[in-house]
């Protein structure tokens, strides 16, 4: 699920989010349940065939980082689980944060940096810091919900106190 994440948020890069999130079905088909394993063993026809599917959006350079992304994966995984190796970033358990305007949410962190650097140099592509970031909120790893949004404090942060 983590993997899956981490290429939709590459693929979001430059698009609005819905428009990812309405392709994550046609994602799950065209990236054989985003396992890493098969994805790893593309070839120029995959290439090919993914870049003529609709489905999904067909950037060659996206469709060549999901492939590089899985490979890069696969030699992580030999030294940690890859859970484990996100959630290192944040000490193990979720950030809270608490926010109380949308403008004092960032789009980066010093967590989100050194993951991105982390990636990069492990080989992952299409994980900078603004990527790294959408990840870790999107996966639970911080709680950006403002302290007036009532999920705030059922995800574990504090109530707001005005």
């Amino acid at each position: 699920m983590l993997f899956e994440f981490l290429i939709l948020e590459g693929a979001q890069a430059g698009l609005s989010w819905i428009t990812i999130l309405k392709k994550r079905e046609n994602y799950r088909k065209a990236f054989d349940g985003f396992r890493p394993e098969k994805i790893a063993r593309y070839g120029a026809r995959d290439v090919k065939r993914l870049l003529a599917d609709a489905g999904i959006v067909r950037n060659r350079l996206k469709i060549a980082a999901t492939i590089q992304n899985a490979k890069a994966l696969i030699a992580l995984r030999e030294e940690t689980s890859f859970d484990a190796y996100l959630w290192s970033f944040v000490g193990g358990k979720p950030k809270q944060n608490r926010w109380r305007t949308m403008a004092q949410v960032p789009a980066r962190t010093t967590q989100s940096d050194a993951m991105s650097r982390d990636l990069l140099l492990r080989g992952f592509k299409f994980v900078g810091s603004t990527i790294c970031y959408a990840l870790m909120q999107a996966t639970g790893m911080v709680n950006d919900h403002l302290l007036t949004c009532p999920r705030h404090s059922q995800l574990g942060g504090a109530p707001c106190r005005n």
